[in-house]
């Protein structure tokens, strides 16, 4: 599967299930993809479902329990409040930077200095971009032993976040923090470097007049790192629609509503003056972060940080290698161009 963009010579490889999903199911509002899951491509169907119920602890990513232990409504507010405060803290100070190198590998570097580099080494290694391709019983041992490691003094100035997950008495309630600092800490380096790789590689170098936020909202609406939204089986479904049995999981794809061509113009098309017209609040099918009434918390931070990024990116007059003609977008967690090489076509 090829993208159409303004850079022909750039061939977009998508990941063979994505492949297939398109090849199968775009259009379609509803249809099976496992004995026990359903796929929903349709917006009002889309809209009816996610409404009617909502989202329970173990379906939200960010906030599911952690080792069997709820997360509290106050420690997941103090948790983004205290990622508000850090992620203010570098956009107001953000140093300039060398972006060129592959990415998203090296937008990750740079976010992930900017905006926790003072925080214990420890805390960063969670923020690494390989973490999230562990299996998960990986994972859980990985995070159980760094959280048996003696925790090392603080003698600098770190992160709200980090203050949060520092401190902590007991090995179990370290544990806890440690893995609730990586779900908070390491979107922000991981969707952020995922987007703005996706953007240069559909677009760059960009037309001066295109603001940068309809770059960013055609390149969630082609490739948004966030392609589904899964919902556990519940009894309020199948009374929505017959095709739906009891015990069947619902997966929402907006990676396919947001192709549809009922929908949108010109759907394979990277055209992002089509939102000089289009409200991405509320167009049909639009959901890189989630349904309407259980939106992301974290889009009000990720959105102005990569805004900052994207614009250093152009005013630096970085671009594509001119000598890359071929990337592919794998499916290993958040979905997205990968390996990139970025220059900077001009001096400044």
């Amino acid at each position: 599967m090829t993208l159409t963009h303004p850079h022909p010579q750039r061939v977009t490889v998508l990941a063979p299930r994505l492949e297939q999903l398109l090849q199968n199911h775009l259009g379609q509002d509803l249809f099976r993809l496992e004995a026990d899951t359903i796929g929903v491509g349709g917006p009002d169907l889309a809209d009816a479902l996610l409404a009617s119920r909502p989202a329970r602890a173990d379906e939200r990513p960010t906030f599911k329990p952690i080792f069997g232990r709820r997360i509290t409504k106050h420690e997941s507010a103090a948790g983004m409040r205290a990622l508000g405060q850090d992620v203010r803290a570098a956009l107001r100070d953000a140093p300039a930077a060398d972006l060129s190198g592959r990415w998203p590998q090296t937008g990750h570097r740079y976010l992930r200095d900017l905006v926790f580099g003072e925080d214990p080494f420890l805390l960063r290694m969670l923020t690494g971009r390989g973490m999230h391709l562990l299996p998960h019983m990986t994972w859980t041992s990985f995070g159980a032993a760094v959280a048996a490691l003696p925790e090392p003094a603080v003698q600098r100035e770190i992160s709200h976040l980090a203050v949060m997950a520092t401190g902590k008495a007991g090995y179990r309630e370290r544990r806890h923090a440690m893995v609730l600092y990586r779900r908070l800490a390491a979107p922000v380096c991981l969707l952020i470097s995922t987007m703005i790789t996706s953007a240069l590689w559909l677009g760059a170098p960009f037309d001066d007049d295109v603001p940068d936020e309809h770059i960013l909202h055609e390149t969630l609406r082609l490739l948004p790192p966030s392609w589904n939204l899964l919902r556990r089986a519940s009894p309020e479904y199948p009374a929505i629609d017959g095709r739906i049995g009891p015990g069947d999981d619902l997966l929402f794809l907006n990676f396919l509503s947001q192709r549809d061509p009922a929908l949108w113009d010109e759907p394979e098309v990277f055209r992002p003056e089509r939102w000089n017209s289009l409200d991405p609040e509320s167009h049909p099918g639009y959901l890189p972060f989630g349904h309407v009434g259980e939106r992301c918390w974290g889009r009000h931070l990720v959105m102005p940080l990569a805004l900052m990024v994207l614009s250093r990116l152009r005013e630096g007059g970085y671009t594509v290698d001119a000598g890359q003609r071929r990337a592919r977008v794998p499916l290993d967690g958040l979905m997205g161009v990968s390996r990139v090489m970025v220059v900077r076509a001009r001096p400044q």
